[in-house]
């Protein structure tokens, strides 16, 4: 559904998976300043939402997902991940229990797979899964200011759950407030910020997302989501062991990269366009942004023994890496061999 706030003057429109909310309100350098210098709202309207209640849900989520979610205290933000048995991801959450219930975002139009996902793993559990992305919105919050403009709106928030992350606060708004409290945090010193700055942000801060950095094969230490989205301390869950074995004995296929693009090229390259060194294909971007003080930047996913000091081409435009995932990530067991006696 098209967001309201597309209709502010200056809004231009995303192009998918976006669409549906802006990508910059006429000022996109800006904007990218304000989520570093003071603070910014970003319409997210368009992502999925997912309610899970009842008094087993964190049990169930804890034995569903890659995160420990059993016994979280309210009020607790973090990320999971839905994989396949064999590690390849499903669905990427943005969770935040409030004490009734658990509240996660996910990608545009993936709500209604997750909470159909979720639904066929009830059995008897006490739990109820609804999609309410018709119903709710996701406003989130970022930059050094923003618990200031949140005081500023803190009347309008009573029914409202927040999820109070590291660096930003996702507010998940029902549908007829999303503007009135945007129009509200604007009041409050808050900057309207575009989808453009944000994701120059996410990329930025080395933070992947589903469909646009990953594929189809694609395992979470590859992604730098072990730690962020994954803990390793717990087990019994889908994927549980391709996790396992990676943080044990290494060796995952491919590792994330920034790339540090050519700032002369006058345009930024498509998703999937290949990463070649010497002329050889040797990975795929993804996601790619101009970022308001790193110029042209993006995430792209290469051969783990790719050298770390390559430079590349992607699309036509040169690009030098910036190592996010070491090619020795994992290969944590200490393994010791024994000799035969003499």
């Amino acid at each position: 559904m098209t967001s309201p706030l597309l209709t502010r003057a200056g809004a231009v429109a995303a192009e998918p998976p976006d669409a549906d909310v802006a990508a910059h309100y006429g000022e996109p350098a800006q904007e990218g300043r304000a989520l570093e210098d003071a603070a910014g709202w970003i319409d997210r309207g368009n992502r999925g939402v997912v309610r899970v209640t009842g008094p087993d849900r964190l049990s169930w989520l804890h034995s569903l997902t890659s995160q420990f979610l059993d016994g979280i205290a309210p009020g607790t933000a973090t990320e999971a991940l839905v994989m396949e048995t064999k590690g390849h991801i499903r669905f990427h959450l943005s969770v935040v229990e409030d004490g009734t219930a658990v509240w996660a975002h996910t990608e545009p139009g993936a709500a209604a797979d997750l909470a159909q996902f979720l639904d066929s793993m009830r059995f008897m559990l006490r739990v109820e899964v609804e999609d309410l992305s018709d119903s709710r919105r996701v406003l989130t919050l970022a930059g050094p200011e923003r618990e200031k403009a949140l005081e500023a709106v803190a009347d309008r928030l009573d029914d409202v759950p927040l999820r109070r992350a590291e660096d930003e606060t996702d507010l998940f708004l029902p549908a007829d407030a999303l503007a009135p409290v945007a129009e509200a945090l604007t009041a409050a010193g808050a900057r309207p910020v575009g989808m453009w700055a944000y994701e120059a942000r996410r990329i930025a801060e080395h933070r992947p997302r589903l469909g646009r950095d990953t594929d189809h094969r694609s395992i979470p230490h590859e992604m730098n989501w072990v730690g962020r989205a994954v803990h390793l301390e717990k087990g019994c869950y889908p994927g549980q062991e391709t996790v396992a074995r990676v943080h044990n004995l290494g060796r995952p296929p491919r590792r994330l990269v920034l790339l540090h693009l050519d700032g002369t090229a006058e345009r930024l390259p498509e998703q999937g366009a290949s990463i070649e060194l010497g002329g050889r294909a040797v990975g795929a971007v993804g996601s790619s942004a101009r970022h308001h003080e790193l110029g042209p930047i993006a995430l792209g996913l290469v051969k783990r023994n790719v050298p770390v000091d390559a430079e590349f081409v992607v699309d036509g435009i040169a690009a030098g890496q910036e190592v996010i995932v070491p090619p020795d990530t994992g290969a944590n067991a200490q393994i010791g061999l024994r000799r035969r006696p003499a």
